[in-house]
């Protein structure tokens, strides 16, 4: 009798002690087989961009933008041909939540004018790297190759500044500060657009310093404006301006073209990059809503 007794005890011990080395303490703390530092060895996903889905491109710009942009349509006689010139053209994509665009034409007396709006959103696959700054890295790089005259120190700092009229509009000022594209457009003999009476584009063809290629600070997280003027021998030379702008994770490409009916007329450059512009910053506005 006294072994069996023995023998109980020396199990209740050994359970006893296993108990005491698997089970967690009374005051919530961590087993003895536990690791404290695995918790904070895990890294965190980069934070993802702010728009999941885009615009529909074809209805951003509204009937009155296109009137300003493209004045040929209001002159259309045809109810069903201005109608369908006002709808434009999609883009072809196979993923419009990632990547979206409209055309428009219309021809004039005095122009052929375009126009084209495009929408892409960015998203990053690495999970270290937020959808923003996968953005703002393909932004930089689409700067860099429209080789932007480098800024001057000229003026004060708010002189030629793009600004808001009372009307909403934007002035077609901008920083003079910025020196001449190198790459300078082809002169023309006409002294005047053939589709404004503003005298802001030289008798040469070439842009002025004010409204070179240049970097706007009043648009989105970040945009430029580039000017080119093409020349096309005899014929007109046609004038594109380009407005880029990035806001979080999505960046907007609007080119803006004029082709003078007349050979010889050069577009006039403040005109259509107010134009542009004014566009830009309902579009921007749209994002931002």
């Amino acid at each position: 009798m006294q072994r069996k007794a023995y023998v109980s005890g020396v199990a209740a011990l050994l359970v006893a002690l296993l108990a005491g080395c698997t089970g967690s303490s009374d005051d919530g703390g961590t087993t003895d087989d536990s690791n404290p530092g695995d918790a904070g060895t895990a890294t965190a996903a980069a934070e993802p961009g702010r728009y999941a889905t885009l615009p529909e491109p074809c209805g951003a710009a509204g009937q009155e933008m296109l009137d300003l942009l493209l004045p040929g349509i209001k002159q259309l006689t045809d109810e069903d041909q201005r109608e369908k010139a006002y709808e434009g053209t999609p883009t072809i994509t196979y993923d419009t939540d990632r990547k979206a665009g409209c055309r428009w034409k219309a021809e004039s007396a005095d122009a052929t004018d375009r126009l084209s709006v495009d929408f892409s959103r960015v998203v990053s696959y690495d999970t270290a790297v937020s959808d923003d700054s996968e953005a703002e890295q393909l932004f930089a790089a689409r700067q860099e190759k429209a080789d932007l005259p480098e800024p001057t120190s000229s003026g004060s700092d708010d002189e030629g500044t793009a600004s808001a009229d009372p009307s909403g509009s934007l002035s077609s000022s901008a920083s003079p500060s910025t020196s001449a594209s190198s790459s300078s457009p082809s002169p023309s003999s006409s002294p005047s657009s053939s589709s404004s009476d503003s005298s802001s584009t030289p008798s040469d063809g070439t842009t002025p310093a004010e409204l070179q290629p240049r970097v706007l600070d009043d648009l989105g997280d970040e945009a430029f404006l580039d000017d080119e003027l093409s020349s096309s021998g005899s014929t007109a030379q046609q004038r594109t301006v380009t407005v880029a702008f990035r806001t979080s994770n999505v960046i907007v490409t609007i080119e803006y073209e004029e082709q003078p009916a007349t050979v010889g007329a050069v577009p006039d450059s403040a005109e259509m990059q107010d134009r542009a512009r004014k566009l830009a910053a309902q579009l921007a506005d749209a994002l931002a809503e």
